[in-house]
């Protein structure tokens, strides 16, 4: 196989994770592998292992289509511009937009699980939209539905630790956490794959798990007792309004467990292992290798 796969976002998170498998766990030459971000000097270090780095801003169109050209299978990362309504779907549609012009053969798109109308989550309409786009281009695609990453929770879970309360919406509803590694190493095997046919994947854990059952690993593997305060979405949203969020952020995460709550998040597949190769991290190992971050 000879197709050059290209990366955008490289230098997030997800997107160094995704090159560092297709280098070392798929064994993808670095010269097919293009590596694209808004700032390369960040990615010295890939381009030291012979990645070719491009300067790609999806505000702009023309250097996206200029980064694409000569890749064969184009991996768009979703971007993190939420702070603005409607910016992410507009720069993720010029990506696709770019792709097209660009003669890209595969397209891969990191979405989000159950993305349609009706989503409670409110950046779903960006990943169904974008979606939708893609499949209009009639470019062969694979969508990456990306559960939530299991470090998701070291953005609350300090503080309920050392609050020893946990409030949520989320009811009896389930998320099927996934380490970021693993979701990495599983968008890396579909990136380096020879298939040509359209496809979605959802991406999660081996388990999915209530906020309960949570919130009981983390006493397990702390030893910090933590009590489940159930609020309506309202009470939620005032009780992190007065906490100092902004009105626009504590609706969006109240959306999470809203959407967790009608059972949106709490899928299990095994696509993950099966991409990868590899058998997923359980929440619980997570949560006793990152210890020490738990109280950060």
């Amino acid at each position: 196989m000879t197709e050059t796969l290209l990366v955008t976002g490289a230098s997030g998170q997800l997107g160094r994770g995704v090159i560092n498998h297709l280098l070392d766990t798929f064994k993808v030459p670095a010269d097919r592998i293009i590596a694209t971000t808004r700032t390369p000097a960040n990615l010295a270090d890939l381009a030291a292992r012979g990645v070719t780095i491009r300067e790609a801003n999806f505000d702009d169109t023309a250097s996206l289509t200029k980064a694409f050209a000569g890749a064969s299978r184009v991996l768009i990362i979703s971007t993190n511009e939420l702070a603005i309504h409607g910016k992410r779907r507009e720069q993720q549609l010029a990506a696709v937009t770019a792709a097209k012009q660009a003669g890209v053969g595969h397209l891969l798109y990191t979405s989000l699980p159950d993305p349609e109308p009706g989503s409670p989550i409110l950046f779903a309409p960006d990943h169904y939209d974008t979606e939708q786009a893609i499949k209009a281009t009639s470019i062969p695609y694979t969508f990456f539905r990306d559960s939530w990453y299991d470090e998701n929770l070291f953005m609350s879970l300090p503080h309920t630790l050392a609050s020893g309360h946990w409030y949520t919406s989320a009811g009896d509803g389930r998320i099927s956490y996934c380490a970021r590694d693993d979701m990495a190493a599983a968008i890396a095997g579909g990136l380096a794959s020879a298939s040509d046919q359209s496809v979605t994947y959802t991406l999660t854990g081996p388990k999915a798990y209530s906020v309960a059952e949570v919130a009981a690993l983390v006493t397990e593997v702390t030893g910090k007792p933590i009590e489940v305060v159930q609020l309506s979405d309202e009470a939620l949203t005032e009780g992190m309004k007065a906490a100092g969020l902004p009105e626009s952020v504590a609706r969006l995460l109240v959306s999470f467990d809203a959407a967790t709550r009608a059972g949106g998040l709490g899928m299990v597949t095994d696509a993950v292992e099966k991409l990868s190769g590899r058998k997923s991290l359980s929440l619980k190992q997570f949560l006793e290798a990152n210890k020490s971050k738990l109280a950060a």
